[in-house]
Formats: structure tokens, sequence, C-alpha cells
């Protein structure tokens, strides 16, 4: 049996329990191995591993450190030089080799390792370094880079290596000009960072604002930052104001933010929070903002503008009190000044009465009145978690909405104090096929419903289900701009990302909690008779919407990647007969 055939033949006998049981065996000495061997090997174990490539990459990385340990001679700094020298015969393996012993080295010589022949190392680098730039040897740019900051190589080891000689009074000036040349040529292919990181290493600091100008024309802002920092306040504080002139605020703000210039642009800075505070009211996102603040007045004064031009009067009143801001506004009279936006209200929407139910005898009362309805609104709300990485709060609470009245429903409460009745009637409504329950989005409380209360039966599946989302092919400004579409005004959606497991709820949480359920109600009676454009000239047709009930979700049968996506399983079957005696009807 040959060397080869023996190998293989190792290979699958430790496939699955040691997959590197002979790479380990072979480079445990390498005082006798060449770099060439070195390499074969490497090659040999990444080829036959079994894992992904990333993990592969990421456990020969660790061997590689380890083996620099076996004794490589003459050193381990110019046996990693050597194996850099031959690693372009790899072809294909070359670059990802290249970065793997590179790593292995930087970490072996921080732990204080490899200090003998390093200097020697520096000057077979520089050669190695010569031969790239000439041509004689290919090495990707960013393995260029790495080879001069792992062996620190410099101005003066380049000199020596270009005359192959030792004298320490020479000076560097062919040096810098070779470097400066290969520089001017990686400017002229646009190889920016590459550039710029050659500026650095080798501190060579002639280059002037037009460099800067045709970084940022490129669009190389990350290269054009990393040069800025290495020259110093100057030139960041002009690449500020080019970022500014080029409307590029959240560029200039970090900049001004990560070289501690908000002195010298005050204005910028603040301008950029503002900013960022507006986009964070407008998702509903008040505690975000307030918390970005700082505790800074007249950010604290712009998020109390902002709440009140959303007419978000209770944040307003919640704000002054908690940073003691009554004496610095006049609240009535900014009030006022503030254009005033209209939005739905419940009384709009024939809404008699809503009922909050917290205990087991107001849920059975709430849900015989709503298995009476042929329809009912359906919404969920809960607690943002805006920790990064954390999972997310309890479901809160769940409106369900009827023609003239909504109950919310506290199921972090009845789930305490009466599991057993919350599942029974939760059950009653949501199996039902004699009650079309109509949603928005509403995979996502699906989803979240089951991940909340996993243990109650009544969130496994759900029946007749119509989520008025998919009836619209390109739905904008979500349910809010929906409303707006179908009945004429929107609904005030500042509240959304309130604390909605703080209990009382406001008055106007609850108002905003109702009206979501309440309002899909109305939506659905006219989308039976509203039409929409059907082409380029102007036909008209009415939407189809009864397609788009879905008979049965079951929510317990969800394999990981429909979960992932937020997508049920579903069984879209044609029109039966309880369908449509149920659209008849409604």
């Amino acid at each position: 049996m040959g060397v080869n055939e023996r190998l293989l033949q190792l290979h699958h006998q430790n496939k699955v329990r040691h997959p590197l049981a002979v790479s380990r065996h072979a480079l445990c000495d390498l005082s006798n191995v060449s770099p060439v061997v070195f390499l074969y090997l490497l090659k040999e174990c990444y080829v036959y591993g079994t894992c992904k490539a990333t993990a592969k990459f990421r456990v020969l990385q660790q061997q590689a450190y380890g083996f620099l340990h076996n004794d490589p001679q003459p050193g381990a700094a110019i046996f990693v030089a050597q194996c850099l020298y031959v690693l372009p015969i790899f072809e294909s393996h070359c670059e990802g080799f290249s970065h793997l012993i590179i790593s292995a080295l930087r970490h072996f010589l921080k732990v204080g390792n490899g200090m003998n022949g390093l200097s020697k190392a520096k000057i077979l680098a520089a050669k190695l370094f010569l031969a790239i730039v000439d041509g004689t040897l290919h090495h990707e740019e960013r393995v260029l880079v790495k080879i001069l900051e792992v062996f620190d190589v410099s101005l003066s080891n380049i000199q020596k290596a270009m005359h192959d000689t030792d004298e320490k009074d020479q000076t560097c000036q062919m040096a810098k000009v070779l470097v400066e040349q290969y520089i001017s040529r990686l400017v002229e292919s646009q190889s920016y960072m590459t550039a710029v990181s050659l500026l650095e290493h080798f501190s060579i600091r002639e280059s002037g604002e037009s460099f800067l100008l045709k970084m940022l024309d490129s669009k190389e802002y990350r290269a054009a930052e990393k040069w800025a920092t290495f020259m110093g306040k100057p030139i960041l504080c002009t690449l500020v104001r080019e970022y500014v002139d080029r409307k590029l605020q959240k560029h200039a703000f970090d900049v001004i933010r990560q070289n501690n210039l908000r002195d010298e642009f005050p204005e910028i800075y603040h301008q950029y929070k503002e900013s960022k505070l507006k986009k964070l009211a407008e998702k509903g996102c008040w505690d975000v903002a307030e918390a970005r603040i700082n505790e800074n007045r007249q950010l604290l004064e712009y998020l109390v503008y902002l709440a009140m031009e959303a007419g978000y009067m209770e944040k307003v009143e919640e704000l002054c009190e908690r940073y003691s801001l009554e004496g610095f506004i006049n609240v009535k009279e900014l009030e006022e000044s503030i254009p005033k936006h209209r939005y739905l209200q419940l009384d709009e929407l024939s809404i008699k009465e809503v009922v909050w139910v917290d205990e087991a005898n107001g849920l059975l009362d709430a849900t015989r009145h709503i298995e009476e309805c042929k329809v009912v609104g359906i919404d969920c709300e809960w607690k943002p978690n805006y920790e990064k990485g954390s999972s997310p709060n309890k479901v809160s609470i769940m409106q369900i909405a009827s023609d003239n009245k909504v109950y919310i429903l506290d199921l972090i409460k009845l789930y305490e104090d009466a599991p057993d009745v919350l599942d029974d009637c939760l059950t009653h409504i949501l199996h039902s096929p004699r009650v079309l329950k109509l949603g928005y989005n509403f995979q996502c409380d699906v989803k979240q419903l089951a991940q909340s209360y996993g243990q109650l039966q009544c969130f496994n599946h759900y029946d007749m289900l119509l989520d008025i989302q998919n009836v619209f092919k390109e739905p904008r400004g979500g349910l809010s701009g929906l409303a707006k579409k179908i009945l004429g005004t929107g609904l005030n959606k500042t509240r959304r990302n309130s604390n909605w497991e703080q209990r009382p709820l406001t008055q106007l949480q609850l108002e905003y909690a109702a009206l979501d359920a309440a309002v899909l109600i109305h939506i659905f009676r006219h989308v039976r008779g509203y039409t929409e454009s059907a082409g380029d000239q102007d036909k008209r047709s009415k939407i189809e919407w009864k397609s788009h009930i879905v008979s049965h979700i079951d929510n317990s049968k969800m394999s990981k990647k429909e979960a992932r996506r937020g997508k049920a399983k579903t069984d879209k079957v044609p029109q039966s007969v309880e369908i449509k005696e149920l659209t008849e009807q409604t």
C-alpha cells in the first residue's frame, strides 16, 4: 500500500472522531520540516476536513499557532516569511493560508515568543515586499499590508533589502521614493485603503487635500477617515466640512464624535442629534429617544416639541415633570402654534364601549359576546425591548373588536390568575370557524403570542383568518396609511411603542389599542365595494379579498425555517359552505 493510499485510509478511519489526528502527528516537530511540506500538510488538512470553511479556517489557525511552538527552523518568524515566499504556488489556497499563518505569527509574537531571528525575518519580509511591488511575486494587497504590519517592516529594512547590506549609516531616501511610487500606482488604480495603510505604516505625510477629495469622489469614506485621522485635526476638520457639503451628515457626526471635535462643530453635532431624535419619534420610540438625550436641556426641549407636534400630550407632561421643565416653556402657547393633525377617533367608528378585561368573569362575558359576532378585529400590543440580543417581552394585551364594542384583554394578569379560563375562552374564539377574525400583519402577532404563552393550546392554531395587509398589493404607511387610503383619515401611531405593561394603562393608550382593532372592521366593510387602479388605462376592478381568507393556520407545526421567517403553514382551500355563508352574511 502506497503512502497516499495509507493517508486516505487513515482519513476515512478518522473522519468522524479524529479528523486532525494525522496533522497533529506530522507537525509535532517542525525542526526538520520545510515550509513547502508544512504548507502541503495544512492544505491536506483543509481539503479533507469535514467542517464548514469558516470553522476549518479557525481550527487550522489555532493549530498553526501551536505548530509555531514546535521548533521551526531557523525560527518562527523566518519560517513564516519563507512560507509566504512559496505560498503563491498553492494558487487558490494562497490568500486564505497567507492570512492564516500571518495571524498565527501575530498571536505568537504578541505573547513574547519568537524574538530570536526577528531582525533577519524583517529583512526577509522587506525583500518579500520588494518582490510583490515589482511583480516577481503575487500576493493580494491586504496580505501585503499585513506582512508589513506583523513583521514591523520599516523604510530602513527596505533600504537594506534593496542593497543587501547591513550598513547602519545609509539613508532611506531610495526606499522612500520606491514606496511613494508604489503608493502612486495604488492611487491611480483607486486602491485607496491600501495606499492609506502604507502612508500610515511608513509615516509619510506629504499628500494634501487633493488626495482626500479623490477618495471622497470615489466614495471611499473609510479610507478617507483613516487617512484624515492619521494626518490630524486640520484634515479631520476639512473632512467634516466636505461631508456636510455633500449632505453626508451621519459620516460628519461619526467623525466629530470619534475624534472629539464637538467644540469645533457644535451646530452640526446638534443638528444630527435632532435628526436622530426626530426619526425615533416618527417610529414611536420615545423611550429610546429620551435615553439618547443624556439630559441635554436643548435636546429635551426639542423632544418635548416633537411629542407635542405628534399630539402625545401625556409624554409632554411626563418629560416636563421628570426633568422639571415647566419653567422654560409655555405649553399652551406652543401647542396652539403647532399645526393640528386629523386622526380617526373611536366615536367615528361607532364604538360605544371599551371594556377592560382582567378577571375570569369579565373574560367569560366577553367570550359570549364575541361568539355571537360574525366578524371581529384582533390586534395585540407588547412593551418594546430595545436591548440588543435580548428576547422580546411578553404580549401584554389583546384587543378584540365587534361592531360597537372593544374588549381589551390583560393577557399577563389573566395568564397569572386564570390560565385555564383564558385558554378555554380564547380557544372558543380563535378556533371558531363561524367567526371571521380580521388582523393586520397578523403573522407577527401569531409568532409573538406563541413565544409568550407557549403552554396555552389556544395559540397553537387559528381558524378563519383574514389578514387585511394581504388584500392590498402595495400597502404603504402600515395600518394608519391603509386607513387613510380607505377611510380618508389615518391613525395616530405615537403610542405604539409605549409601555404596555404599566397598569393602569392611560386613557389614550386604551383608545389607541381599541382603534387598532376597531378600524379593521370598518376597512373590511369598505373593501368589498372598494376599487383600485388595475392598469395603465385607468381601468378599475374590485379588490379580491375572499381568496385571502385562511381557513386554518397550524402554529404548532411550524418548522424552524418558517418560524424564522414568521410564516405559518396555511391551508388556503376553495370557498367552503361555511365561508360562503359567512361572507354573504357579512
